[in-house]
C-alpha cells in the first residue's frame, strides 16, 4: 500500500511545534498532541488517539534525550530506575484505554490537566539546597552539565518508584507520555533541579512510551493511525532538537510556568468539548 503523503504533509509542521514545546518543558508533547488529535478526529476511538500519541511521544523523547544527553543534563542512574517502575503501569494503562468511552476519556483528561495546572501555578518552582543531601533515607546525586553547571540533590528512592508506577499507568492510559506529571513530581517531591528534571523525564519517557506503544501495536489499535503517526513523528524528531536548545535560554521557573499555562488552557478546552 502506497503512503498517501499528500494527505498528511501538514502534520509534519504540527509535529515540529509539538516536539519543540514538549522537549522544552520535558513533557514529551503528548499533553498537547492528544487534545489536538481529539479536535481533529472527533470520531476516533480513545485507543487509536492514545496509540498515535504514545508513538509520537516515543520519537520525541528519543530525539530530545539525544540532545539533552549532549548537554549532560540526564540523570541516567535515576532515570533507569524510574523507567523500570513506569513500564508495568504503562502496559496496564495501554490495555485499559480500549474499554473507556470517549466522553469519559475526555472528562478524565480535562480534569487531570486542570488539576496539574493549578498545582504548578500555585507552586511554580523550587530550589535545591546542598544541605538537603544528607537527609536520612534519601539517595544523593551529583551531576555536572557540559557547561560546567553543578547540581547536588537528593530524593527518596521508594517515593520515586511509587510515583513512577502511577505516572506510567495514567500517562499510558491517556496517551500523554507522562511528562506533565513526572516533571512536577521530580521537581516538587523528589527535589530535582528543573533542567535536570526535564531532561531526565525525557529519558524516562522514551522507555515508557515504547512499552505502551508495543501494547497498542499488539492489540491492533496502532494500525489505524500509522500514516498520521509517521508524519507527526518526522516533525517531532526535528522539533525536539530545537526545544532542547531553547531550554538553555529559559529559566527553570518559566519552564514550569509555561507548562502550567499550557495545561490549564488545554484542560479547559477538553472539558468544554466533553460537556
Amino acid at each position: 500500500m502506497q503512503f498517501p503523503i499528500e494527505h498528511y504533509l501538514w502534520l509534519i509542521p504540527l509535529g515540529f511545534a509539538v516536539g519543540a514545546y514538549g522537549t522544552l518543558i520535558g513533557a514529551g508533547g503528548g499533553f498537547v498532541l492528544v487534545p489536538i488529535l481529539l479536535l481533529l478526529y472527533p470520531k476516533e476511538n480513545p485507543d487509536t488517539i492514545t496509540s498515535m500519541s504514545l508513538a509520537v511521544v516515543f520519537f520525541n523523547a528519543v530525539s530530545g534525550s539525544l540532545a539533552y544527553g549532549r548537554m549532560k543534563r540526564i540523570d541516567y542512574k535515576s532515570g533507569k530506575l524510574f523507567a523500570v517502575a513506569t513500564v508495568p503501569g504503562a502496559i496496564l494503562g495501554a490495555a485499559t484505554t480500549a474499554v473507556i468511552p470517549r466522553r469519559v476519556f475526555d472528562i478524565v483528561f480535562g480534569v487531570l490537566l486542570l488539576g496539574a495546572a493549578a498545582f504548578l501555578m500555585s507552586t511554580p518552582g523550587r530550589k535545591t539546597t546542598h544541605s538537603e543531601k544528607h537527609c536520612l533515607g534519601k539517595v544523593t546525586r551529583k551531576l555536572t552539565e557540559a557547561d560546567g553547571t553543578e547540581h547536588v540533590y537528593s530524593y527518596n528512592l521508594t517515593l520515586g518508584f511509587m510515583l513512577s508506577l502511577g505516572v506510567g499507568y495514567v500517562s499510558s492510559l491517556l496517551g500523554i507520555g507522562g511528562g506533565i506529571v513526572h516533571v512536577p513530581a521530580l521537581v516538587h517531591l523528589l527535589n530535582f533541579p528543573v533542567h535536570i528534571a526535564t531532561a531526565t523525564s525525557h529519558f524516562i519517557l522514551a522507555i515508557m512510551a515504547l512499552a505502551g506503544t508495543l501494547v497498542h501495536i499488539k492489540t491492533g489499535a496502532f494500525h489505524h493511525g500509522v500514516y498520521r503517526t509517521t508524519a507527526l513523528s518526522i516533525g517531532v524528531i526535528m522539533g525536539a532538537q530545537l526545544g532542547a536548545k531553547l531550554s538553555n535560554r529559559l529559566h527553570g521557573l518559566w519552564i514550569i510556568r509555561c507548562l502550567g499555562v499550557a495545561l490549564g488552557f488545554v484542560g479547559l478546552r477538553i472539558m468544554l468539548m466533553a460537556v
